[in-house]
């Protein structure tokens, strides 16, 4: 599959260098000088293009740039661009970094991003923290393989990206449309606690999952990493995640192993 990658960050380059690894034809740009593009690709182990360049000719776009960074691309990008090339939006809204977004108050990330765009998107690759994305992939078929949520509003579309999701080392879980992307967003029970794709369909549905208020979980998480002294470890970022939800299955298997060990 012929793959355009918009950033080249954490989400963007690990999925660079995974897609490719798996035989895809993968081409990324970012908003570098070209000969920082040019050397930034080749430690991917990709090609690199311009930003018109890299919408055209593939079968997929995948935008990974911070979400106030979407509203300035050029609104023609997708100009010419044949209809059935997917477009998926990786993006979750931070205030800290992106600033405040009010827009969201009343409309869905990933409906705005398509908006911004005139593209309708998928939602993928944005429940998983950069270290999980990078580290925590395992073959087709192992135990406990992680699981990542796909939402958007074309099923065919959703199948491809599945098939991406399975090539970079996660099974892939269709959470329907894009108006329930908000399930897999900051602030929510599936959002980067690393769960299995049995424990993840249920996350997307718990009732801890509350439409509106996934902001406040979020900067209350926000506010917990600030308090820290040291920066901590991907294993105490996930367990801090996981405690924000009562029900989360690894907070409370954790809970249990801690009891047993004790005992």
């Amino acid at each position: 599959m012929k793959i355009g990658i918009i950033g080249t960050g954490a989400i963007g380059g690990t999925l660079a260098k995974k897609l490719a690894a798996a035989g895809h034809d993968v081409k990324v740009t970012n908003a570098s000088a070209e000969h920082e593009l040019a050397n930034t690709a080749a430690r991917l182990g990709v090609a690199h293009a311009s930003l018109r360049q890299v919408v055209s000719g593939v079968d997929v776009v995948i935008v990974s740039i911070p979400t106030n960074a979407i509203a300035e691309l050029p609104k023609d990008l997708f100009s010419g661009v044949p209809d059935n090339v997917i477009v998926v939006d990786t993006s979750n809204h931070y205030p800290t970094r992106d600033g405040e977004m009010n827009v969201f108050n009343e409309k869905l990330e990933s409906v705005w991003v398509s908006e911004q765009l005139g593209r309708p998107v998928i939602k993928a690759f944005n429940n998983l923290l950069a270290h999980s994305l990078e580290h925590s992939g395992k073959a087709k078929g192992e135990p406990e393989r992680v699981a990542m949520a796909i939402s958007g509003d074309d099923e065919k579309a959703r199948r491809v990206i599945s098939t991406l999701v399975d090539d970079a080392g996660f099974d892939p879980v269709d959470n329907g449309s894009l108006s329930e992307s908000w399930r897999h967003q900051p602030g929510m029970p599936g959002y980067c606690t690393e769960l299995n794709a049995s424990e993840l369909k249920q996350a997307l549905v718990d009732k801890d999952g509350i439409k509106g208020k996934g902001a406040s979980l979020r900067d209350k998480s926000m506010e917990i990493f600030t308090g820290l002294t040291a920066t901590p470890t991907h294993e105490e970022i996930l367990t801090i995640l996981r405690s924000l939800f009562p029900t989360n299955p690894k907070q409370h298997n954790a809970i249990l192993e801690k009891a047993d060990s004790a005992s």
